[in-house]
């Protein structure tokens, strides 16, 4: 290659590094290889910058009390893609003036799902561990101690870590920073998130389990004859795991109590294994409603505001607080829990509403609410062994290595409404789009879950190409497939939607933005070979596709192969087999 180039041509390429060098500022310092010393007010930072083939890396250790520390400022872009600390949180791409759309009330009542600092959210611009424009990325490698995130300061976006009140004695590891430049903007993300996923050893199973929920058909009217009815008609399905929802409780809290008509977590589980499948079970174990039994008889064991349990969010017509995971008591609660719903046969556990387990407050040991956090989810995975857990309302970067797959949108809905705003509420057209854009981090951080399909045509408001929408989307993109309806309700071609959706997978996808609400999803080695398919989640009709709906193209005939990854000393082995 540099034989094609004039000296005068060398000279401007080397001469944009160098301006771009100099754009780039870590701790103050031009950004340069080597290793660097940065005192600030109660503490210091020593870091080591390293040249790698699309950028620049920094690691290092900080002492002392570093609170929001800046690391780092580069040129600002647009557009910029944004990410959010938590599952549920959009991640849209954004252009200049942007805004976060708080809906009503949500400062108040649900203000650590936008932000776990929702006080820089409500007057700028925040984008959580990463930022991403054409060219360029910007991320935290890890979240172990500190959260790291982006803001927009005039023509800057500059990158934080907040280790909130900690202070630490001795040097601890500086939280990985990746500056890259010069590549489309998804292979950014690519190279992101395989650094990330190496650097936090992330669980990525081999295999995505088929299953069925409760969820998004019945929801809080779920009884124990609409449990054994489903499980009755899924033994006519491929599924694998079966997952009774949030209602079978006696409370927030309370995940061994069942509520009045649900047998014991015993049974139920006995039950759902006798039928032939993996049992599945929700709980929220990070918080616990004021009139739960837990809150009622351990109220010390909350994270406090003023010396008094603060409300972490209201939901369920509820005030829910914050377990202090820190608490060595509430570590062996959340031990004995979870080891006896893995003693009683589950195999399954989706986790939800995990960002309580991290908001900010005081607790009893002197950690930041992402070390607090951690230790929670350490905690469960240390009591469930190898079953597979799902997070949900999940932050993302520290969850890492503790979950084998993710929610990584907002809860999808029966119905399509474009009036719903963009901030994290249950809304199918941004699940999708979650979905697509968090695409990445499939297969590098876990398995993504981009929400139930629904299938049936009654008691939904769905059109059946919203419905083939959703589920071809979460089929192309490999994504964990999960049915969630009354069995009774789905027909001939809704399970034929399922199998259409299955026959997708496998495939190694990658996404592109083709503006106006319309996506690409290219997928290599599916079970139909190569598949491309246009989703259109705009409002009007845009590239042939019609709003709400798909395009898809198979280019070659697949040859009935089914893949199997598996991870050995962090390397990844692909093996291709024919299914007998």
């Amino acid at each position: 290659m540099r034989g094609n180039l004039t000296d005068e041509a060398v000279g401007a390429i080397k001469e944009g590094i160098r301006t771009k060098e100099e754009q780039v500022r870590l701790c103050g310092l031009h950004v340069q290889e080597g290793r660097f010393v940065h005192s600030f007010e109660g503490g210091s930072l020593s870091f080591q910058v390293e040249r790698m083939p699309l950028g620049w890396v920094v690691r290092g250790t900080v002492e002392g009390r570093p609170g929001r520390l800046e690391v780092v400022r580069l040129p600002l872009r647009f557009p910029l893609l944004l990410q959010s600390w938590e599952s549920w949180g959009a991640c849209p791409r954004v252009d200049e003036g942007w805004r976060f759309p708080w809906g009503e009330r949500q400062y108040e009542d649900w203000r650590y799902t936008v932000s776990l600092v929702p006080e820089l959210m409500r007057e700028g611009v925040v984008s959580d561990y990463l930022a991403a424009w054409e060219g360029g990325l910007a991320g935290f490698l890890t979240s172990r101690y500190a959260h790291g995130f982006f803001t927009v300061e005039g023509e800057e976006l500059v990158g934080y870590l907040e280790f909130f009140d900690r202070v630490f004695d001795g040097p601890v590891p500086l939280e990985p920073l990746v500056v890259l430049e010069g590549g489309e903007i998804w292979d950014l993300l690519e190279v992101y998130a395989t650094m990330a996923g190496r650097e936090n050893r992330a669980r990525v199973p081999a295999h995505s389990p088929l299953g069925w929920c409760s969820w998004y058909h019945y929801f809080l009217d779920l009884t124990w004859d609409d449990v054994r009815k489903n499980l009755a008609l899924a033994k006519e399905w491929p599924f694998e795991v079966f997952q009774v929802d949030d209602a079978y409780e006696a409370d927030i809290g309370d995940w061994l109590e069942p509520k009045e008509g649900f047998p014991p977590v015993e049974e139920m589980a006995r039950t759902i294994r006798e039928a032939g499948f993996t049992p599945g079970i929700w709980t929220a174990p990070f918080c616990a409603s004021a009139t739960s039994r837990l809150f009622r008889e351990h109220p010390e064991w909350f994270v406090k505001e003023g010396g008094v349990p603060l409300v972490a969010f209201r939901n369920w017509g509820k005030d829910i607080h914050a377990l202090d995971l820190s608490n060595p008591e509430v570590q062996a609660h959340l031990s004995r829990v979870f080891s006896s719903l893995r003693a009683a046969g589950y195999g399954y556990f989706k986790i939800d509403f995990l960002f309580a387990g991290a908001v900010p407050g005081e607790r009893v040991m002197a950690v930041s609410p992402v070390e607090a956090y951690r230790m929670g989810l350490e905690t469960i995975r240390a009591a469930v062994g190898d079953a597979f857990i799902l997070g949900c309302g999940a932050p993302l970067l520290p969850s890492v290595g503790l979950v084998d797959g993710m929610r990584i949108g907002p809860d999808t809905t029966p119905f399509w409404d474009p009036a719903v705003p963009d901030n994290g509420a249950p809304a199918i057209q941004y699940a999708l789009r979650n979905a697509l854009y968090r695409s990445f981090m499939h297969r590098r951080f876990w398995l993504n879950d981009p929400d139930c399909l629904l299938l049936r045509k009654d008691r939904i408001s769905l059109t059946e190409e919203e419905r083939r929408t959703f589920a071809l989307t979460a089929g192309a993109l490999d994504g964990m497939l999960v049915v969630s309806d009354d069995l009774s309700l789905v027909d001939a071609a809704g399970r034929g939607l399922l199998d259409e959706a299955l026959s997708l997978t496998g495939g190694r996808p990658r996404v592109g933005d083709l503006g106006g609400g319309c996506y690409e999803v290219v997928s290599e080695g599916t079970r139909s070979g190569r598949v491309r398919l246009v989703v259109n989640l705009g409002e009007e009709e845009a590239g042939g596709v019609a709003p709400h709906g798909v395009v898809l193209e198979k280019e070659e005939q697949g040859l009935g192969l089914s893949r199997r990854v598996e991870l050995r000393e962090g390397r990844r082995f692909t093996y291709y087999h024919r299914e007998e």
